[in-house]
């Protein structure tokens, strides 16, 4: 390859090798790093940001702004370097120079919540690619809610640039499926078609065409032969945007780690290139081989043109919201709310108040509080992977989100856990949206790294979780769900929460929606729940503490303590009053959350659980996993170890030892009674 000396080069080239350059000096300052894609995907990143892409560097978080997703989030220092030349303040040359390092913005991979300009948490590929569908479907969404003729008060472009990596995941053809059924014509990605993997070559595993794939989805896709021909790039993008009906998948074919000695090969994907390699791939690139981290003033210049022009983009959309509020007042108040995150006054007072509560299974329950919560908080947007009747989680009141008519609030995901999961972050991140989504507790594990980077993104989503244990009855083992409410409390940042009647239920639901700094899973049973008498027990409000004594030990102080989540609740409670007719004095805790109990300061954890009383004895079903540092060194467990059985539901728990003679044994061996 040949390139002209700096002073020869355009400010184009010039622009596009500060990024090669800057990202390529950090990554050898870490000592390690991924090279390959700033150095080959610089050219059509340079195009997008530079004449495209909406975005103010002095308001991050200006709400109609496009949004960038860099799917493939190894090449961070691509990102990195477009925030810091483009003028994000966060964003210093120190912060370049300390890519990777303890306290920096500039972590291995991007983070949302950690580095302002970032919009997603990427890394896991795949990820990144479906959060754009779900930010493009929210942007469908809220523009399809709050625009009027004359007033597009919503209207942004989602785009991204992915990697060969990102689209043998299966979650992006699970997303990629739904954004063409959908027809987002939001959408644009440029394919970073290096055909280069870790391994080798992307023929050793990847061999079909995929132009033909997305363009069965019903996606529009074009092909730039040449990674560095700007002006094909430019006019790719142009094509895409003129697409109102489809997304776009822009398939650019470029060289991974362009310049470096090993360009074109895999040894070019990650690690530090070494000195020797960098001066090496300077000298090819025509840069100063001895200057580090020099960023030319010309192209800060041409780069901070675009805070400038993203300033003024922002002002004339502040005027059209301005005017809007005039021509729509009732609209605009909602609009406003919405976009800053703001919950109605009084939304509280909507929710059942469940005085007359009838035997029902939690996920029904659950279903009333959602629909009630969902008639006053124009935000919430979601539905189920194709078990919404099981899941109850269809608004009664709206209709469904389809193709052409986005307005509606009822999300129909399909059999696509992981997609759903992962669509959900990105309608989050988005802004403006509530999301929820629901399926069985069991297929969590489809949509685990979805949940997992909620968690990581401190970002406000909502999971519904059904037939939460062995009570599911005759479908078996392969949907009994045991491990799975502790698999998810060992995410951190997550709150799970296993509420055992309808006021709990309730409860949960507003801990859930006034959470903005998480996710929240709500595990519901398929079976009917005990009716708890609420006049002669405490009330629900103790769950927002993660555990509360439910029913105090009658007669002398605690001599046993109970521990019960969910829809065993009825039977710890049926053992404490055999228990008490004994002359055992029992208490009943209800531990519905464990993460919101560990937030509790000392002695209210010492109130709840007192280091006196070390017989207890804990009543789940699910493994025993994670209970011990609550039944304590002197307590005993009532679980399930194994995976569960296909019997009716009753049958199960009887065989499985969930009896009230079983349970009052295992407590009166705890106190040798």
């Amino acid at each position: 390859m040949t390139t002209a000396p700096m002073s020869q080069q355009s400010i184009e080239q010039l622009s596009i090798n500060t990024i090669r350059t800057l990202s390529l000096d950090a990554i050898q300052a870490a000592n390690s790093g991924h090279p390959g894609l700033p150095l080959g995907a610089a050219p059509m990143a340079y195009v997008l940001w530079t004449k495209f892409l909406w975005h103010n560097p002095k308001n991050p978080k200006w709400f109609n702004r496009d949004r960038f997703i860099l799917s493939a989030g190894h090449g961070s220092m691509l990102l990195y370097s477009l925030l810091h030349l483009t003028g994000y303040e966060s964003m210093s040359l120190e912060e370049i120079k300390n890519f990777r390092q303890w306290g920096s913005l500039t972590p291995g991979h991007p983070e949302n919540h950690l580095t302002p300009g970032v919009e997603v948490t990427t890394g896991p590929l795949g990820q990144g690619f479906a959060n754009g569908v779900g930010m493009a479907m929210g942007s469908a969404h809220l523009a399809a809610t709050f625009n009027r003729e004359g007033f597009p008060v919503v209207d942004n472009y989602i785009y991204g640039i992915c990697s060969d990596g990102d689209l043998m995941e299966g979650v992006s053809y699970e997303s990629a499926s739904i954004a063409g059924h959908l027809g987002l014509g939001n959408m644009i990605y440029l394919y970073d078609d290096n055909h280069i993997t870790i391994e080798g070559g992307t023929n050793l595993t990847f061999s079909e065409d995929v132009t033909k794939r997305f363009e069965s989805c019903g996606w529009h896709v074009s092909t730039v032969e040449d990674g560095n021909d700007l002006a094909s790039i430019e006019k790719a993008i142009e094509e895409a945007q003129e697409v109102n009906d489809k997304p776009s998948l822009i398939r650019v074919r470029t060289v991974i780690g362009y310049g470096m000695p090993k360009e074109g090969t895999s040894s070019a994907h990650s690690d530090a290139p070494g000195e020797d390699a960098v001066r090496e791939t300077k000298r090819n690139l025509g840069w100063n081989e001895d200057a580090a981290f020099y960023v030319p003033e010309e192209v800060y210049a041409h780069f901070r043109e675009s805070a400038s022009k993203g300033a003024e983009l922002e002002k004339e959309w502040n005027e059209l919201v301005n005017s809007y509020a005039e021509a729509y007042p009732e609209e605009a108040k909602v609009f406003r709310s919405v976009i800053n995150d703001e919950l109605p006054a009084g939304w509280e007072d909507a929710l059942p108040g469940f005085e007359e509560a009838k035997p029902a299974a939690t996920r029904v329950y659950s279903g009333e509080v959602l629909n009630a919560a969902a008639g006053v908080i124009p935000q919430m947007i979601g539905g189920s992977a194709d078990l919404g009747p099981s899941n109850k989680t269809d608004i009664k009141t709206s209709k469904s989100l389809e193709a052409g008519a986005y307005d509606g609030r009822i999300v129909h995901f399909g059999v696509r856990e992981h997609a759903m999961g992962s669509i959900m972050n990105g309608m989050a991140l988005h802004g403006g949206l509530l999301p929820f989504g629901g399926t069985f507790l069991t297929f969590s594990d489809y949509m685990r790294p979805a949940i997992r980077l909620a968690a990581l993104s401190e970002i406000q989503t909502i999971y519904v979780f059904t037939h939460d244990s062995i009570g599911l009855g005759e479908d078996g083992p392969t949907h009994q769900s045991v491990e799975h409410v502790a698999a998810l409390r060992a995410i951190p940042k997550l709150n799970v929460i296993r509420p055992c009647d309808a006021h709990e239920v309730r409860e949960a639901w507003k801990e859930a929606l006034k959470r903005r700094n998480g996710p929240t899973a709500l595990a519901l049973s398929r079976q009917n729940v005990a009716v708890l008498d609420r006049s002669r027990l405490a009330g629900a409000e103790g769950l927002h503490k993660g555990a509360y004594v439910l029913a105090e030990a009658e007669g002398d102080s605690a001599q046993l303590i109970i521990i019960a989540t969910g829809a065993e609740m009825g039977l710890a409670l049926e053992t404490r009053e055999v228990l008490q007719a004994d002359g055992i004095a029992t208490r009943v805790v209800s531990m519905p959350c464990w993460e919101l109990f560990e937030d509790q300061p000392e002695d209210y954890k010492e109130s709840v659980f007192p280091k006196s009383v070390g017989a207890r004895l804990v009543i789940e079903a699910g493994v025993s996993q994670g209970w011990d540092r609550y039944a304590g060194p002197d307590g005993d467990m009532l679980t399930v170890d194994r995976f569960g059985a296909s019997a009716p539901a009753e049958v199960v728990f009887e065989k499985y030892g969930f009896t009230v003679e079983n349970a009052v044994n295992k407590a009166r061996a705890l106190i040798g009674k």
